[in-house]
């Protein structure tokens, strides 16, 4: 009789550390791209899943988008943070115009059946596009809007890394839908340079984020996309499904925690990082903590 209870427990007990292994306790590889936003973003997701008692494996600064989407797509990672518009253009290659709806949902129909990806809800970040200038610039050509841009483009120069030349929401599309054509397009290996190069008049104009602290730090101008070229870019997670079935409580954390980020707040995590020279892990800690998770 005892005998046979102790092999209860011990078959119980290997019943539950089997469940334990199988999936549940799998670890979750969080990616990111390879600038301060991810990296935040990134570590606001880990963190929040870990608190979850999740265990997490960070797998940051990876690379540009199309390096973490194919990280993503061949299993290297489970989750990354994405902006809509870009998988849009740069994945699904579909038609950037419509409503954030939209291209959220025509991202989400293609992961899933083509990629066997799927989109968590999305954040309140909206990190779209925003070309900028010095006022100084704006004055002198009366720049308000991108189709202000469009005849004196031809006077001035303008920066970015490579990739905005080759994009559908980059210089193409400026010049199919504003007939904007720069004298001088410098391109530069590095992320960040733009505005440094911009304030110090080593190029005329640039392209910046909604989320960065820089434009009101350094007083520059934003043109109206007055035909509206930028298609939304709503800050969203994307897994793996298979990921996502061994381990449902992913989208119950992640799904909590998206709606608390918003433009406003972004700005401030990103100073925090860039401006302040804080961690990115200790700006994560502090946002969580902060809103009681």
């Amino acid at each position: 009789m005892i005998l046979k209870s102790v092999a209860s427990i011990g078959l119980g007990v290997l019943v539950a550390l089997t469940a334990a292994t199988s999936g549940f306790a799998q670890t979750v590889k969080i990616g990111s791209k390879n600038f301060t936003e991810q990296f935040v973003v990134a570590e606001i997701y880990a963190q929040a899943l870990e608190k979850a008692g999740i265990t997490v494996e960070r797998r940051l600064n990876l690379g540009a988008t199309l390096i973490a989407h194919s990280a993503l797509t061949s299993g290297e990672i489970d989750l990354y943070p994405e902006y809509t518009g870009t998988a849009l253009a740069a994945v699904v290659k579909g038609d950037l115009s419509g409503s954030a709806d939209k291209i959220y949902k025509d991202v989400k129909d293609y992961y899933e059946k083509n990629l066997q990806l799927t989109l968590l809800e999305p954040t309140q970040i909206n990190n779209g596009y925003a070309i900028i200038t010095l006022p100084e610039t704006a004055e002198k050509y009366k720049l308000k809007t991108l189709t202000d841009l469009g005849p004196a483009s031809k006077e001035l120069s303008f920066g970015a890394e490579g990739g905005f030349g080759e994009r559908k929401d980059g210089l193409p599309g400026l010049k199919q839908v504003y007939g904007i054509e720069f004298k001088d397009f410098r391109i530069f290996a590095k992320l960040g340079i733009r505005y440094s190069a911009l304030t110090s008049k080593n190029i005329d104009v640039s392209y910046g984020f909604s989320t960065d602290w820089q434009i009101a730090d350094s007083n520059l101008v934003v043109l109206d996309d007055d035909k509206h070229l930028f298609p939304p870019y709503y800050l969203v997670p994307v897994v793996r499904q298979d990921a996502l079935a061994k381990n449902p409580k992913i989208a119950e954390v992640l799904n909590k925690v998206s709606p608390l980020l918003t433009n406003e707040i972004m700005r401030d995590l990103n100073a925090a990082v860039e401006r302040d020279k804080k961690e990115p892990k200790e700006v994560a800690a502090e946002f969580l903590k902060e809103k009681g998770i």
